[in-house]
């Protein structure tokens, strides 16, 4: 078994996370994996489910390990029960913060943490134990980059009530639906994710309540990181004291926003960028262009959608405008959408960086295109003084497949170029 440490390779892009690998089995002081428990006046059920976390870890896991009470200022006995646990077990710590919210409590101790590998769980233990070792593997062998536990894969055994289902499966399809989220389920309190993700990834994250995990998945998703999914057998806790339409209520806020925010481009997501696997041959792979059939794609898409909004803007300006005037106001605004949704859609550049300058190189890419196509059209008259309809068709639809093949190669080339590294570059 290949064992190595959390560092990224000697060429690794700034900005980018390390590749995936396989963390240390024999690394002793510090524990692989830290489970934190997130509570809130919850000294009815604290004891025996800390307890049987650490047994059941003690049973089964491989791994040194953690276990983590997070307190969310508590007015009842839980504070002196976690801290009596914590005294009492040495696999077991306690964390005291003065205000309430689990994305808060999740958010604190995991960027304080120095365990690899990070989970945390409901304190009710409504999922089944058995399912956590399956939920950090893909984590601990480099596999994936976060996991949670989904009660609506096909395997899953759930027990609950009406109202539970049908709120959680209509919360999934709203994230489907708004967001394009794939994960399949979105709140089970039983997620785990690696460190070096979440050093990255947390301080993008917002939200400091319920929607945190959905934001952090969201994110994640759309950031390109691996998500694997385990089946559970979970049972609904009937004691549950969250607040459904509060809770409802704001993961629709947090929706909005993050739609938003992916909208615009404002994240960095490609701070969260992997490379291929561990072999180091994966890493630099040079003379390889990225993503080329990815963006010619993106490419073609745009491409027809700005035909579409070219022809519906001459219409309009042809209301009230010649065919000259109306041809040129049209093509001019679709240019500057065309650049804008290639920018983005085709070319994955995110934010207002230089995003002026991306619209001037798209219009001069433009005015090429104008110039070869009506340069075609000059040279036929030139030609033949009175060239048949057909036959000034044709050209323009030759001068336009090259023109087309012109503007891909120079927004790839030059406006909007693949950036490069140079190796052993600090992040």
């Amino acid at each position: 078994m290949r064992t190595h440490t959390l560092a990224g390779p000697a060429t690794q892009a700034p900005g980018t996370l390390p590749a995936r690998e396989h963390l240390p089995v024999s690394e002793t002081g510090r524990p692989v994996l830290d489970v934190v428990i997130p509570v809130y006046n919850e000294e009815k059920d604290l004891e025996p489910c800390v307890r049987r976390l650490h047994a059941h870890l003690r049973r089964t896991f491989p791994y040194g390990f953690r276990v983590t009470v997070a307190d969310n200022a508590s007015t009842d006995a839980t504070p002196a029960l976690a801290a009596a646990l914590a005294a009492e077990l040495s696999e077991v710590r306690s964390v005291r913060l003065e205000q309430k919210g689990r994305g808060r409590a999740l958010r604190t101790v995991w960027s304080a943490s120095d365990a690899p590998v990070l989970a945390y769980m409901d304190v009710d233990l409504s999922t089944d134990l058995n399912a956590l070792l399956p939920l950090v593997a893909p984590l601990i062998s480099g596999h994936s980059d976060l996991a949670i536990g989904s009660r609506l894969a096909r395997s899953s055994r759930v027990v609950r009530g009406p109202k539970r289902e049908f709120i959680s499966r209509a919360y999934n399809l709203i994230l489907r639906g708004s967001l394009a989220a794939r994960f399949s389920d979105a709140q089970c309190g039983f997620k785990a994710i690696r460190r070096d993700v979440a050093e990255r990834l947390l301080p993008m994250v917002e939200d400091t309540g319920w929607f945190f995990d959905t934001e952090m998945l969201v994110l994640a998703e759309r950031a390109g990181l691996r998500i694997h999914e385990v089946p559970v057998d979970w049972v609904d806790d009937p004691d549950s004291t969250v607040h459904l339409v509060r809770t409802a209520t704001d993961d629709l806020k947090g929706v909005w926003r993050v739609g938003r925010a992916l909208a615009t481009g404002s994240l960095p997501l490609d701070r969260l960028a992997r490379p291929f696997g561990d072999d180091p041959r994966d890493r630099d792979l040079t003379g390889v262009p990225g993503g080329l059939a990815r963006q010619l794609v993106g490419f073609c898409v745009v491409g027809v959608l700005s035909t579409l909004f070219y022809l519906a803007l001459y219409s309009l300006f042809r209301l009230g405008a010649g065919a000259q005037i109306a041809n040129a106001a049209a093509l001019l605004v679709s240019a500057v959408a065309n650049t804008a949704a290639n920018r983005r859609l085709t070319f994955g550049v995110r934010g207002r960086d230089r995003a002026v300058r991306h619209q001037a190189q798209g219009l001069v890419v433009f005015a090429i295109g104008l110039a070869l196509t009506s340069g075609s059209l000059a040279a036929l008259g030139a030609a033949t003084g009175d060239p048949a309809h057909s036959t000034e068709l044709a050209v323009l639809v030759v001068a336009n497949l090259a023109a087309t093949v012109l503007r891909f190669l120079l927004f790839r080339l030059w406006v909007f170029p693949e950036r490069r590294h140079p190796t052993g570059a600090d992040r």
